[in-house]
């Protein structure tokens, strides 16, 4: 049942069997139907959501009403409004499935239990967030360095499962762009 999680968690740290029957006893399993809400703006992040199988997003709502995709999640990957969670303040995200999902879940309120238990899991932690707040990094310096059209064709050499995955008007969203343009420059690339 948490089979990618354990196998995700290995990749960085080790952990040995009984560890994994400790972290069972801190773990919830969920299963998500499509465009079910696990987080919505106002409330408290009081889970990380670790995404077994499925795929979901994290948006807010913009100036314009416009609903503007911030992340995505897909199988192993975690997801989580990490301010609200580790302050304990509202959210001003929503995270939502973009299709059915099976998600892992941690509590804020045994989190810190959870690390004293099995200390390895701060390092693989700290790897996990490092690795996020790089890639956060690198975005930030495409959306500076590169045109729209090369950011999009970039992005979607760098994940074409990615792409075929998750609709165009979010894949626009996330990429700044809108759902018309993201068509034109599809309909150029396969030509």
């Amino acid at each position: 049942m948490y089979s990618t999680l354990i196998e995700h968690i290995r990749k960085f740290v080790p952990i040995s069997d009984n560890e994994v029957q400790i972290l069972q006893k801190y773990v919830k399993f969920n299963s998500f139907r499509k465009k079910e809400i696990l987080l919505s703006n106002g409330q408290v992040n009081r889970s990380l959501y670790f995404v077994e199988k499925g795929c979901l997003r994290m948006f807010y709502i913009n100036d314009k009403s416009a609903e503007q995709i911030t992340q995505f999640a897909l199988d192993g990957w975690w997801l989580a409004d990490y301010f609200s969670f580790m302050d304990n303040t509202p959210s001003e995200y929503f995270i939502q499935t973009i299709e059915p999902s099976k998600v892992v879940t941690i509590d804020k309120s045994i989190f810190d239990n959870l690390l004293e238990e099995i200390p390895q899991l701060e390092r693989y932690f700290r790897i996990i967030w490092q690795k996020n707040l790089a890639a956060s990094q690198l975005k930030a310096k495409y959306l500076y360095d590169m045109s729209k059209e090369e950011f999009f064709f970039h992005f979607s050499a760098s994940f074409p499962g990615f792409m075929q995955r998750v609709p165009q008007y979010m894949v626009a969203s996330y990429l700044g762009l809108t759902p018309e343009y993201v068509s034109e420059l599809r309909k150029r690339k396969s030509q």
